[in-house]
């Protein structure tokens, strides 16, 4: 079975064009993909068992370190774009690096391909810090089908 997700074990997350995501260009604002990254990511993490609310009770939490980002084709008015991530790999100490693929069903166009370096940091301080043993556990990378 063909796919056209870069990556198998793909987390997918449907987003709707709205509105107010429509620049003066008439396309999506670079802005909005930022936040459409951040949503499935919270989703994922959500699904690998580390929701919010327990980043908020451990006082641990994943931040944006570097952001890439390569835009290939514009998303429109009226467009659904799926959001699909994964978790490309984790030292298991500090640092997980997730990859992201936006992709429009409609012509079955990827969007954008993007990759996040997260560090986890303590919530109180703000400084990084080692990650939870659940951490370690959920952002365990799941290694491409070969």
């Amino acid at each position: 079975m063909t796919t056209h997700w870069d990556f198998p074990n793909v987390h997918v997350v449907e987003v709707g064009v709205q509105p107010g995501d429509i620049d003066a260009y008439e396309h999506v604002n670079n802005s909005v993909y930022l936040t459409w990254l951040d949503r499935a990511a919270w989703s994922h993490s959500a699904a690998l068992g580390i929701p919010l609310e327990q980043c908020i009770a451990t006082r641990r939490g994943m931040a944006a370190l570097r952001t890439e980002i390569d835009y290939l084709r514009a998303a429109l008015a009226g467009d659904a774009v799926q959001v699909g991530t994964w978790i490309e790999s984790s030292d298991a100490r500090l640092r997980v690096v997730r990859r992201f693929q936006l992709w429009r069903a409609a012509d079955r166009q990827t969007l954008a391909r993007a990759r996040i370096d997260y560090v986890c940091i303590n919530l109180d301080s703000g400084r990084a810090t080692r990650m939870p043993a659940e951490f370690i556990r959920a952002y365990a990378a799941t290694p491409p089908a070969g």
